[in-house]
């Protein structure tokens, strides 16, 4: 396990250097390994199960991503319930996927569902979270619902400003994306007139 444990780590790292095709690799190996050592239910191999996904996701493979994606939740789900944090967070990366893809509604529907959960697990000021709020502004924007997003944007930095700090690169990104959405709302409200 421990030897597994050091493949799954290497293959993340290859993931965050942005040598994805290493990172699928090897990840695609350990699960292999892992389902038979430790069997397919074993939190480690839903661990890796789940970071292959990222991995397809990071290389642009969304299709092999969503669909390895919506296997882990449903595992998760079964096998850690529906509030653990590892559940939360793929459903969160499900959700960043849809929306990838363009699959706005599925993707808000989703981001809805996990920042009530993490609200209600974690708390409104956990960083994830708070995270979740701005996922969810995203997914508002993309799909065209402007003002949403901007009312999300609005009530996500003070508090972003009050747990992360002003310098937090959660806090900064969240003021780039209201100061756009702000922008585009008043082009969109002067070429309307």
């Amino acid at each position: 396990p421990d030897t597994l444990t050091t493949r799954h780590n290497l293959a993340v790292a290859y993931d965050s250097a942005g040598h994805f095709d290493e990172a699928i690799e090897l990840h695609e190996r350990v699960l292999a390994e892992q389902e038979r050592v430790l069997g397919p239910d074993h939190p480690d191999t839903l661990t890796t199960r789940h970071n292959l996904a990222v991995a397809y996701d990071s290389a642009g493979r969304f299709g092999e991503a969503i669909e390895l994606y919506e296997r882990v939740l449903a595992d998760r789900v079964r096998v850690l319930g529906p509030d653990h944090p590892d559940t939360l967070t793929t459903r969160n990366n499900l959700a960043v996927a849809y929306h990838s893809v363009g699959r706005f509604g599925e993707a808000i529907e989703l981001f809805e569902r996990v920042l009530a959960d993490r609200v209600r697990v974690l708390g409104p000021d956990h960083p994830d979270t708070l995270n979740a709020r701005d996922n969810l502004a995203l997914a508002y924007d993309s799909a065209g619902h402007l003002a949403e997003a901007i009312d999300a944007w609005e009530e996500l930095l003070p508090d972003c400003q009050r747990v992360l700090g002003l310098e937090h690169p959660l806090t900064k990104q969240v003021e780039k994306n209201l100061e756009a959405a702000r922008r585009e709302m008043n082009q969109s409200t002067a070429s309307s007139e």
